[in-house]
């Protein structure tokens, strides 16, 4: 019988997880059964529980679950700590064991696949939210010159800002206390972009040496992708990598292997095309 592992959510139909994760099993000769799980909010240890008795070794765990999970875990990573959410469960041995490869994800595309480095840059994070958390401490160890939070509500940046002094400094600030200044990096880790909206970002953050990065995903490029387009940002990437990078994590912790992200990547664009 194959090993079996889930994505948990609400609401999980729109996930790519199990075709990323069967592509993975494919190329490393690795026998899995991976499927989707819906769970109703305040039954997440109910469904999570199920599933662990009928033999599941693992789960992905999405909106709005993260939070959920690592209170369900036994043991948790430093990467989860900091974030206080997991992404990824594993069961072995009749404990719970809880990471975040959220941020790792995000690196990774980033450093490895886009060829820019986050050391010594100036990075600017779009957000306050559970996104901007999960992948803070993974950036702070990649030692960049500064690390900002712009947010609508500034108590919210200063509160993470403050929450993460252990893993490196962070600054925080309005948005409008933006103008005049410019960054290496700019990451939207807000919600924008899927509701077709801009973050209220001034004109002139964005230069010819930018990276502009969307954690979201999409058919073309972002509302904030497009931002960054007009004012002639010299790189623009969505979050499509980040989300292959970040299950690729989560198999290795599961079986053991690297997989390859390229051509799992080139295959879900083909497909949002």
């Amino acid at each position: 019988m194959s090993n079996r592992y889930a994505v948990i959510g609400n609401p999980v139909s729109h996930s790519q997880s199990p075709f990323i994760h069967s592509e993975f099993a494919r190329a490393t000769n690795q026998d899995i059964a991976y499927e989707k799980l819906f769970a109703e909010v305040g039954k997440f240890n109910e469904v999570v529980s199920e599933f662990v008795r009928a033999g599941g070794l693992g789960l992905n765990v999405t909106l709005p679950f993260k939070g959920d999970a690592y209170k369900f875990a036994h043991e948790v990573t430093e990467r989860a700590r900091a974030a206080e959410a997991v992404n990824t469960l594993t069961f072995r041995d009749g404990k719970v064991f809880g990471d975040n490869t959220d941020g790792v994800g995000l690196v990774r595309d980033i450093v490895d696949n886009l060829d820019f480095p986050i050391a010594g840059h100036h990075v600017l994070i779009l957000g306050a939210g559970g996104a901007v958390r999960g992948v803070l401490e993974p950036i702070l160890e990649q030692k960049p010159a500064s690390v900002t939070i712009a947010n609508r509500t500034l108590i919210k940046a200063e509160s993470i800002a403050h929450h993460f002094k252990p893993w490196g400094e962070v600054g925080a600030c309005g948005y409008e206390q933006l103008k005049g200044r410019t960054f290496d990096i700019i990451i939207n880790g807000t919600s924008t972009s899927l509701n077709n909206e801009l973050p209220p970002l001034p004109e002139g953050v964005f230069t010819a040496r930018t990276l502009a990065y969307d954690m979201v995903y999409s058919k073309g490029l972002t509302p904030f992708l497009k931002r960054a387009q007009a004012e002639n940002a010299g790189m623009l990437a969505d979050g499509l990598g980040m989300l292959v990078e970040q299950a690729a994590e989560s198999f290795h912790i599961w079986r053991g292997v690297q997989p390859d992200t390229r051509k799992v990547t080139n295959m879900l664009r083909e497909v949002l095309a």
